[in-house]
Order: C-alpha cells, then structure tokens, then sequence
C-alpha cells in the first residue's frame, strides 16, 4: 500500500507554557509542491468522512489536535493509521480510498495537497474505485 508515516519536525519551548512549533515544508518534508491546504474541524467523535479516492492527488494529512482514525485501502488491503499527536503525518499517494474517523469531539484535520480542486479528480463510489485499482 502506497502511503508513508511520517515524523513532523517539531521544536518545543523551553517553557511548557509556549507549547511547540510543528513544521511541513513542501518538496522538503513532503514529496510534492503544495498547491491547496484546507483544515475539516468542529465535527463531532465518531463522525465518518472522506469516502472517496483521487486519481493524481497526493496529500500529507495530519492531526494538529484530537485523533482520527484513517483507514486506508488500495483494493486489496484495508490498513489504519492514528493520527493523534501533531508531529505525526501520513502522505497518502493517489488512488487509496480513505475513511475518516473522528475519534474525539472538535478534532482538527489539516490537508496539504498537491494538486488544485478538481471535481473530476476524486473516485467517489467504491465499485468504480475498484475497476480503476485494478485496471
């Protein structure tokens, strides 16, 4: 499966009171120039999104605050990732089908993508997921 853990770097203050720096940087950190970042926050535990593939997206996902659960499949084999503590990231390659699960209230998700919104990018039903995984 085509996806990849990845440790963010992140510095924290000598002072516990000034919290930490976490910090992605495009064709550094993460392997494609970011051309949109978008955040999904106020949704409630246990709450399912996501539900699609795309077919040339690449995305770095991470958790800044909360848990989510993601669950990952490419056709053959589903895999899940927690992504709970925020100097922990996922870099998901095109054509995985993704289930987002919130584990707590108001947790935030962040989304740095390769690519610019493009409706007909996304693979939105699982059957034709399938044909195109396994053409």
């Amino acid at each position: 499966m085509d996806y990849n853990v990845i440790n963010l770097k992140t510095v924290m203050n000598p002072d516990p009171k000034l919290g930490g720096l976490t910090i992605a940087e495009g064709e550094r950190d993460i392997p494609f120039a970011i051309k949109r970042i978008y955040c999904i926050h106020h949704t409630e535990a246990e709450y399912h999104r996501g539900f699609h593939a795309h077919k040339k997206n690449w995305q770095l996902l991470f958790c800044p605050c909360g848990e989510i659960e993601i669950s990952l499949n490419d056709g053959k084999n589903v895999e899940t990732v927690v992504l709970d503590d925020p100097s922990k990231g996922i870099i998901l390659s095109p054509g995985l089908w993704r289930e987002l699960v919130w584990k707590v209230d108001n947790a935030v998700l962040c989304v740095a993508a390769s690519e610019y919104y493009d409706p007909n990018e996304y693979i939105r039903d699982y059957n034709e997921f399938l044909t195109y995984v396994h053409n």
